[in-house]
């Protein structure tokens, strides 16, 4: 069985503003088995944003995990995504798992893997998926130069710089956002 490769999810957080945005590619060996897979996801009443990179299946169940330490820890999404990467390094059954998580609300942006890591970025963006080393250079030079933009223009445009230079990124672009109501 190829493994099958996949993607680019990228979140800003801009000016009161989050998105998330992902291509819908996945891969398999050499042959684009889909090409409008959605790996963005709204959570917890559409507080939080959610995306993955990695295997479908072991994303999905990861999500779910995740949405239920939402619930139990109240939206508290720093001690969900702990919780969730305690369990996921040490349970026997989601250790196997292969994906990676970025969640985002309007106050915090976390990476979360199956090796234990909850990490807050750097920037005020993180990416994740084949193509996010190319999604996060276009994304950090767009906030340091053109702050002008829109976090909903930014990804978009990281996006598709990434799709125009990864072979596992294409131009079926998905987005969520959240505004900060204040």
């Amino acid at each position: 069985m190829l493994p099958i490769k996949s993607t680019t999810v990228l979140v800003i957080r801009h000016h009161g503003e989050v998105v998330i945005g992902a291509d819908g590619q996945a891969t398999l060996g050499n042959t684009i088995a889909k090409s409008n897979v959605r790996k963005v996801r709204k959570l917890f009443g559409g507080k939080i944003l959610a995306g993955f990179a990695g295997s479908t299946a072991d994303a999905f169940t990861i999500l779910e995990r995740f949405d239920e330490k939402l619930q139990n820890y109240r939206g508290n999404m720093k001690r969900s995504a702990i919780e969730l990467a305690k369990d996921w390094r040490t349970d026997r059954m989601l250790k196997r798992l292969e994906a990676m998580l970025v969640v985002a609300s309007c106050e915090e942006l976390l990476l979360i893997s199956g090796m234990g890591d909850v990490l807050e970025p750097d920037h005020p963006l993180v990416a994740i998926g084949s193509g996010s080393m190319y999604a996060q250079s276009a994304a950090i030079a767009l906030v340091r130069h053109a702050p002008h933009l829109s976090a909903m223009q930014m990804v978009r445009e990281s996006l598709t710089i990434a799709a125009d230079i990864c072979i596992y990124t294409n131009h079926n672009f998905v987005f969520e956002e959240l505004k900060n109501e204040e």
